[in-house]
């Protein structure tokens, strides 16, 4: 897997380590002010469901972490992008039922990572 690869799988993983912490613990505190076209009223009662969100997220971190420190290549190659086709499908449905810019901040660079995923390795000499 190439650097560039292995950097943009951390970012989407870092990504989703803060969307998880804002779902889980931040969602009343901030969710006001991150969605302020969103009712005040609407952040406490859902609560849960967005903890719910972001254990899932939570998850889909793990997974990419995951996948940084799996030793066998093709093991790699295939874990990270299952990860980040989970991501960029989720990113597709979010910017479809949602916003069109989740489609920018969560699909794209799950995306990005796909496609250095699939850029040949340069042949090293033996």
């Amino acid at each position: 897997m190439s650097i560039f690869a292995r950097i943009m799988i951390a970012l989407v993983a870092i990504l989703h380590l803060y969307i998880a912490w804002f779902g889980i613990f931040a969602w009343q505190a901030q969710g006001p002010a991150t969605f302020p076209d969103l009712p005040a009223s609407l952040f406490e009662p859902t609560t849960a469901m967005a903890a719910n969100q972001g254990v899932y997220n939570l998850c889909v971190a793990a997974g990419l972490i995951w996948s940084l420190f799996i030793r066998n290549a093709e093991w790699q190659r295939k874990v990270a992008s299952g990860f980040l086709l989970f991501v960029a499908t989720a990113g597709i449905f979010g910017a479809w039922r949602v916003s069109p810019d989740i489609a920018l901040v969560q699909a794209g660079p799950a995306v990005i990572g796909l496609l250095l995923l699939c850029l040949p390795l340069s042949q090293t000499r033996q």
